[in-house]
C-alpha cells in the first residue's frame, strides 16, 4: 500500500503520517540520492544508470561551469567558486545521503556539500578517475583504462556503466520502427563519436566509415540507422554522408533536442557498428546482447589496434618523421607523448578496454569474423556496482532483498520520494 505524507524529518517519531496510520517497529528510511550532473554525456550516462541500477529514488542536479573553474577546484579544494550558480542546481538543505558523481569538475561540489552536511554523513560515489586522494571517496567504479591501484573502496568494472534495459530498448524502438518503415531490413547502427585523447575521427576516418558500414549493409541487402553524438564534428559528418552508398536514416544530433533516436536505433538494430573512441557507447551496444563491430579511427602507426600500429612502426618510412602530422591533431599528438613518459593519472589508455571486448567476445574490429558457435557473453558491471553501493548503507537499511523497492509497504512523501520500506 502506498500512501502519500504531506513532509518528511529525519527523525522516523517526526515523520507526518495520515490520521490512524503508524510505522511499523521494521520500517527503514530510504537513503536521500543525489546525481551529478555535468557537462559530459558519458559521465552522465554513467551516473544515471548507477542511479536508476539501485531503485532508490534520487534527484538529478545539474551543473554550468566557469572557464577557469579548474585554477578555482585546485587552489580552494571543496568549493562552489567554479559553478555559474544561476544556471546550476540549487544546493540546499536536506542534504543526501549518497551523491553519485563523475568527472574532475564535479568533485569539489561534492565535497562542499559533504562539509555543508556535517555532523550528518554524506557518502560520495565516484565513476570513472577521481583527481583527488582516492581515499576521500567511500567508493570508485571505475575502468581499466584509468589505470587505478587496488583498494578496498575501488571497484574495477571490466567496462563503463550503461543505461541499456530491454524494456527502455523496446519502448525507444516501438516509436521509431513507423518512421522508418520505408528502409529495408536488416539494420545496421552507425553510432559515431568524435576526436578522443591520441586518435582523431576526421574526414579520412569519416569515410572510411562509411565505405565500411556501407559495404556490411549491402551485403545483407540492409541499410543504415545513423546517431552523431555531441562530440561528431560537422566536417565529419559531411564527409561521412558523401561516402554512404547505401539506404540510411540520419540523425545529428543537437543540444536539447527531446527526440533522440539513440536507444531506438539500439533496439532495432540486428548488428551495431560503434567507433572506438566511446566507452559508453560501446559497453551500451554491448549490452545489448547483439552483434559489435569496433570502428577503428586510425590506420597504420595511429590506429588503435596495436598490432597493427606495432606493424606499421617495423615498417621501413618512405618519408621524413615530421611527415604526416596532418593525420594528428597536435593535442592528440601531445597525448601520445603524454601517454607514454607522463604519469598515468593524467591520462587513460581506451585500447585495454578494446582488448578486454574483443577477448572475451563480446565485439570484433570492423571487418573482422565473429566466432562462429560462441554465444555473445553479458555485461555485469551495473549490477556490480549497484551491489557495492548499497553494501555502503547495509546497516541502515537492514535488507537483503534490493529488488524489492515497490513490495508494496512503501510510503512516500517529499514528492513522491520514497521514504521507508519494511524491511525483510
Amino acid at each position: 500500500m502506498r500512501v502519500r505524507a504531506e513532509a518528511l524529518r529525519s527523525d522516523p517519531e517526526d515523520w507526518a503520517l495520515p490520521h490512524g496510520m503508524s510505522l511499523p517497529a521494521t520500517a527503514v528510511r530510504m537513503p536521500r540520492v543525489w546525481a551529478m550532473l555535468g557537462h559530459k554525456a558519458g559521465d552522465n550516462s554513467q551516473v544515471l544508470a548507477l542511479a536508476e541500477a539501485l531503485g532508490w529514488p534520487f534527484e538529478e542536479k545539474r551543473f554550468v561551469y566557469k572557464p577557469y573553474e579548474l585554477i578555482t577546484n585546485l587552489l580552494l579544494g571543496p568549493t562552489l567558486a567554479g559553478v555559474v550558480k544561476e544556471k546550476s542546481s540549487v544546493l540546499g538543505p536536506p542534504w543526501p545521503d549518497l551523491i553519485l558523481s563523475a568527472g574532475r569538475r564535479n568533485e569539489p561540489i561534492c565535497r562542499w556539500i559533504q562539509r555543508q552536511a556535517a555532523p550528518q554523513r554524506v557518502r560520495i560515489v565516484h565513476v570513472g578517475r577521481p583527481w583527488a586522494k582516492i581515499e576521500r571517496f567511500d567508493l570508485i567504479v571505475t575502468t581499466p583504462q584509468y589505470r587505478l591501484p587496488i583498494r578496498p573502496n575501488v571497484l574495477h568494472n571490466k567496462t563503463p556503466l550503461h543505461r541499456i534495459t530491454a524494456e527502455r530498448l523496446r519502448r525507444d524502438a516501438e516509436i521509431w520502427e513507423p518512421r522508418l518503415a520505408d528502409l529495408p531490413r536488416p539494420f545496421i547502427a552507425v553510432m559515431i563519436g568524435g576526436n578522443s585523447g591520441p586518435f582523431s575521427f576526421d574526414r579520412a576516418a569519416a569515410e572510411r566509415l562509411a565505405r565500411q558500414a556501407s559495404a556490411l549493409a549491402c551485403a545483407c541487402g540492409g541499410s543504415l540507422l545513423v546517431s552523431t553524438s555531441a562530440r561528431t564534428s560537422k566536417p565529419a559528418i559531411e564527409a561521412f554522408l558523401g561516402a554512404v552508398s547505401c539506404p540510411a536514416h540520419v540523425y545529428r544530433w543537437a543540444p536539447g533536442a527531446t527526440d533522440n533516436p539513440y536507444f531506438a536505433f539500439l533496439g532495432l538494430a540486428d548488428e551495431i557498428i560503434v567507433t572506438g573512441d566511446s566507452m559508453s557507447m560501446l559497453a551500451e551496444a554491448c549490452a545489448t546482447h547483439k552483434r559489435v563491430h569496433i570502428f577503428d579511427l586510425g590506420e597504420g602507426r595511429y590506429a588503435m589496434r596495436e598490432s597493427v600500429a606495432a606493424a606499421a612502426r617495423r615498417e621501413p618510412r618512405d618519408r621524413r618523421w615530421w611527415e604526416g602530422w596532418e593525420k594528428a591533431r597536435w593535442d592528440a599528438f601531445w597525448y601520445r607523448q603524454m601517454m607514454r613518459f607522463g604519469p598515468q593519472r593524467l591520462s587513460r589508455d581506451i585500447r585495454i578496454v578494446h582488448r578486454h571486448l574483443v577477448d572475451s567476445g563480446l565485439a570484433v574490429w570492423l571487418g573482422d569474423a565473429f566466432p562462429q558457435g560462441q554465444p555473445l557473453p553479458t555485461l555485469q558491471c551495473v549490477a556490480r556496482a549497484a551491489a557495492r553501493v548499497r553494501a555502503l548503507f547495509a546497516e541502515e537499511l537492514r535488507t537483503a532483498s534490493p529488488s524489492a523497492a515497490d513490495n508494496g509497504d512503501d510510503i512516500e512523501a517529499d514528492g513522491g520520494r520514497l521514504l521507508w520500506r519494511q524491511s525483510a
